[in-house]
């Protein structure tokens, strides 16, 4: 039935103010009313539409993309949208287009490496989208190791240029998205070459495509790199492969902020310090920790809502079944994932805040602060986006077999985001930075250099080694200050545990590739502090709301016990509990899930999410579930015949015996 909602009695539930909520998880009063406010506006414009996107072949995907991308500048221009109120247009459009990363790579690229001149010359194009650009770093052959690059930029001091050549095959740009059809423009990585000598790689701005008849260039090989994993999801983006063949640009089409090359072919270093560059850096991983949280609480709206819904088993004297979401064991898989849901986006909420500060700090030329940003950003980069993949994967297991079904939108969400965890560093990588960097700061423990912010901790060294848990009940975990410090001992003494056995080897390099698998658990088990010691943070501040900072309790501890739970070896190896004390943390994590369970379905509501940007059937709001599956299902073109193209040709001479005469 149509207007019937199917979880108003979950809704009477709650125990706090769900508008509240909303302004929390939104940020504050003006990131909830724009947000609110866009997302309604792109979900009632028909032009936006996602129905049967999943369907669609790969070229009409990728032709109604262009159509989308193009139709979504229209509205932008139509509505004079501020850049703040374009870019949440854009996301809640919801579909990778070439548009993400002219905006998100290629304007911050010129911004950041380029020089007042060049981004006077190439913004206002790129702002107007009279060129569309992307970046192309990685390559067939290399991708971490972006020193690795075989790109060469030669300079000619003859005619004053760069000569762009991908001298092998496994120097072909490879990934790059918006370069395979579209992009006009691209910031190249390149080995700069002058006067004979390599001096490492650098950005240059490289003209692809005719802006007359959009072809490729003369030199210039381009295209689309094939399917990628899943219906839908980012097919609909144009990665693409790229190689040069001799290319000639001017000389002022290298990114100078940092350094230039002059006329006579001069390599010359900038004022400006080479470290600037972190700035964009930590701004592009602070984002992407924002985008595991949405993308994490898209999956726990959908499989939360579904469960509650769905009724399977104990059904007593002929009376309704139990639902799902009544299962301690669903419990158990769900609520810490809502609760990471939360903890993300506290921690990229501090990201953010943590970037501003770094900005200021460099621009006052204090580099002080930046290699701890430079770790922490990478590890929570690696932190957030594992756990959300694996997280929403989760979330269409909790949905049983309809999950798996493209209408439940958890196999196009989970196809989306799995790139997440190799863009931007691999996570491995990411965490065995991490890693030398908390080496690092314990060797320099004892030369007087304090550690700062994140590892401030490691200057209690000398008690975390020794301190011992004093919970003595359940309810002694609900305590922030014995969380916290549980977390500081399993980190520290982890840490000082690799220092350990690093220093039995006389070769340094050797020691750390021997012991790589036990420095990523201690980087993980950093980086899960910082999460769980910037959500208590966030509970320090004044929260408003009946109820609202009680919840945000509930699901801090979820989080912080789930991970004292699962890692209980870590805890109890370190000898900072006892097995007792674990047991006990185990008890009080039971008591949260069922303190949460009447709050379940309020809490994913507060994300405010349109059905339209949630895309699923089994998370629509009013949980109207079975007849719009039903619905869904006749839509398939499958489903346009009764009788299956193939019939005549295959099924019938089987079924008539009659195959030796098919022509098969």
């Amino acid at each position: 039935m149509e207007g019937v909602d199917y979880l108003a009695d979950e809704r009477k539930k709650a125990g706090f103010d769900v508008d509240e909520m909303k302004i929390v998880w939104a940020g504050s009063r003006h990131d909830f009313e724009l947000t609110d406010r866009i997302s309604k506006l792109v979900a009632s414009d028909p032009g936006f539409s996602k129905e049967g996107r999943t369907m669609l072949p790969r070229k009409e995907l990728f032709k109604n993309t262009l159509r989308k991308a193009a139709y979504a500048w229209k509205r932008i221009i139509e509505l004079r949208l501020s850049q703040e109120e374009a870019t949440m247009l854009r996301r809640y459009v919801d579909e990778p287009a070439f548009t993400d990363l002219h905006w998100g790579m290629f304007i911050p690229a010129i911004k950041g490496q380029g020089t007042d001149k060049q981004q006077e010359k190439w913004l206002p194009l790129a702002y107007k989208m009279q060129i569309i650009g992307c970046y192309a770093q990685t390559e067939l052959g290399h991708g971490s190791n972006v020193q690795g690059l075989e790109t060469t930029a030669t300079f000619d001091p003859q005619t004053d240029e760069f000569v762009i050549h991908s001298p092998t095959l496994t120097s072909s740009k490879w990934w790059p998205g918006g370069l395979g059809k579209v992009s006009t423009h691209a910031v190249v990585y390149a080995r700069l070459i002058t006067d004979g000598k390599d001096y490492g790689v650098n950005g240059f701005i490289v003209q692809l495509r005719s802006l007359e008849d959009h072809k490729p260039l003369p030199g210039v090989t381009v295209g689309d790199i094939g399917m990628k994993f899943g219906n839908g999801a980012y097919n609909s983006m144009d990665n693409g492969v790229l190689s040069f063949d001799h290319v000639r640009i001017p000389r002022d089409q290298m990114l100078m902020r940092v350094s230039q090359v002059t006329k006579e072919g001069k390599y010359v270093q900038s004022d400006i310090p080479r470290q600037l560059l972190y700035g964009t850096m930590v701004y592009v991983r602070q984002s992407i920790v924002a985008d595991a949280s949405l993308a994490m609480s898209r999956a726990v709206c959908i499989a939360t809502r579904y469960s509650a819904v769905r009724r399977q088993f104990g059904s007593q004297n002929g009376g309704q079944e139990t639902q799902v979401i009544d299962y301690k064991t669903q419990q158990n898989r769900l609520f810490p994932l809502l609760a990471s849901a939360y903890a993300f986006r506290f921690v990229g909420e501090w990201l953010k805040w943590l970037y501003t500060d770094v900005t200021q700090r460099l621009a006052a030329n204090d580099f002080s602060t930046l290699p701890e940003a430079h770790a922490c950003t990478a590890g929570l980069k690696s932190l957030t986006t594992s756990a959300t993949a694996d997280g929403i994967e989760e979330c269409r297991k909790l949905c049983g077999g309809h999950g798996y079904l493209c209408s439940s939108g958890l196999p196009e969400l989970f196809a989306v985001y799995v790139p997440a965890c190799t863009y931007e560093g691999d996570n491995v990588v990411l965490q065995l930075q991490v890693a030398r960097f908390l080496m690092k700061t314990i060797s320099q423990l004892g030369t007087g250099k304090k550690p700062v912010g994140t590892v401030s901790y490691m200057g209690r060294i000398e008690h975390l080694m020794q301190c011992r848990s004093d919970v003595k009940q359940a309810e002694d975990w609900l305590k922030p200050s014995a969380v916290l410090e549980a977390f500081e001992a399993r980190s520290a003494r982890m840490s000082v545990a690799c220092a350990k056995n690093l220093s039995k080897f006389e070769n340094q390099e050797e020691g750390f590739a021997e012991l790589a698998a036990d420095l990523v658990e201690a980087a993980v088990a950093h980086c899960q502090l910082i999460v769980v010691s910037k959500y208590i943070e966030k509970l320090q501040q004044n929260i408003p709301g009946k109820g609202v900072k009680q919840q945000l309790e509930v699901l801090c501890g979820i989080y912080s016990l789930f991970i004292l739970h699962k890692h209980q070896g870590d805890f109890l190896g370190t000898g900072y509990i006892t097995s007792k004390q674990g047991s006990l943390a185990n008890d009080q994590l039971r008591a949260l899930y069922s303190q949460l369970r009447p709050n379940a379905v309020s809490l994913v509501d507060a994300f405010n999410y349109t059905d339209h940007y949630l895309g699923s059937i089994l998370g629509r709001y009013d949980g109207n579930v079975y007849p719009k599956l039903y619905e869904a299902a006749w839509k398939d073109p499958l489903n346009k015949s009764d009788i299956a193209d193939g019939f005549h040709e295959y099924i019938r001479p089987l079924l008539k015996q009659q195959l030796r005469t098919a022509k098969l």
